[in-house]
């Protein structure tokens, strides 16, 4: 009985020495910085580091560029402000004096009314210009 337990010690200690080795080089596969995982790692790494200074340039910029609509809008409600006040100031003036009668047209046709006349063309106007 003790011979069998002798044995049955063995291979389970063989069997976990193999599952140990096993481990191992799975292990070194694993955090192999070239080929493996640790590989895939570490450029994932490298691309969070450049997607985080990417975000910090694009958060300073979209910053700079708040402040700039920020200061334009400020400004364009002074002007219109100003318009407002430049329209208003409009309705204050006199009208405008009425033309006079001394001044003479140029044109003989100032006092009538013009007519416009549409014709039809005849069907062989038609023909010919197609």
């Amino acid at each position: 009985m003790v011979l069998i337990a002798d044995i049955l010690m063995a291979a389970g200690s063989f069997g976990a020495a193999i599952y140990c080795y096993v481990l191992s080089v799975r292990l070194k596969k694993f955090t192999t910085l070239e080929t493996g995982m640790g590989g895939a790692i570490a450029v994932l790494s490298a691309q969070v580091d450049d997607m985080t200074r990417a975000l910090e340039q694009a958060r300073t910029t979209a910053h700079g560029s708040a402040d700039g609509l920020i200061a334009l809008t400020t400004r364009a409600e002074t002007v219109a402000g100003r318009l407002e006040l430049l329209v208003a100031s409009m309705h204050d003036l006199p009208d405008p004096a009425p033309p006079s009668a001394d001044v003479e047209t140029d044109a003989p046709e100032a006092g009538r009314n013009l007519r416009f006349v549409r014709r039809r063309l005849s069907r062989a106007d038609m023909e010919a210009a197609e």
